[in-house]
């Protein structure tokens, strides 16, 4: 959790842009492609978030995937405990421990095997406070190291684990393994939690497989 990685005026001008440009309408699970995006791509590659990226993945790391979530008074979800286990990519082609497949806004998704997961990290910049009333995550920590996990695993781990509750400031940004057990509940106050979630891998695909960015 790194609070105040975004400066004040930048977070001003990024909701400006969200809101003049990024309908959240008939998006309820938030708005795919953001890295199609100028705005968005020069934030996932400007040097404070670079840095903290390159701090854990290396020089070679590259933004592969972005999103931004908004949960609302008129769009507000409880999300179950889980991981983040699928990636884009441009076209489908066999390989293994690659599958199952999916569509999700015209791109092509993919659950690749844990081996690619675990060289990727997610940041997870806060445009508002995100206080536990407003949906902050709860993560389990050290939960990555365990893998790829069946739900009966997620949920036998969840009951007995720590969880701790990541409240954070607008301006803030989590740092997160796509492993890490995470999940978050409805919030129980009228007011916006626009986050805005960036992936990086430093991996190449097998087989021609190919990151849907490029």
């Amino acid at each position: 959790m790194i609070e105040g990685l975004l400066q004040e005026d930048l977070v001003d001008e990024l909701l400006t842009f969200v809101e003049q440009n990024l309908s959240m309408d008939g998006h309820r699970g938030g708005v795919r492609n953001l890295l199609d995006v100028p705005t968005m791509r020069e934030l996932a590659e400007s040097s404070p978030v670079r840095g903290q990226v390159e701090a854990v993945l290396g020089k070679d790391a590259r933004a592969v995937r972005g999103i931004l979530f908004d949960k609302t008074e008129n769009a507000n979800w409880k999300v179950p405990w889980h991981q983040d286990v699928t990636i884009a990519v441009n076209r489908r082609v066999d390989a293994d421990g690659f599958g199952p497949w999916s569509q999700k806004e015209g791109v092509l998704h993919v659950q690749p095997p844990a081996s690619v997961l675990e060289k990727m990290v997610s940041i997870r910049f806060h445009l508002d406070d995100c206080p536990e009333e407003n949906g902050a995550l709860r993560v389990i920590p050290g939960s990555h190291l365990n893998g790829k996990l069946l739900e009966r695993e997620i949920q036998s781990l969840a009951e007995r684990s720590l969880v701790v509750t990541c409240a954070m400031r607008r301006g803030g940004a989590l740092l997160m393994r796509p492993l890490l057990l995470h999940a978050s509940s409805a919030s129980s106050v009228p007011s916006h939690r626009r986050v805005i979630h960036v992936e990086y891998a430093i991996t190449s695909l097998p087989n021609g497989l190919e990151w849907a960015v490029n």
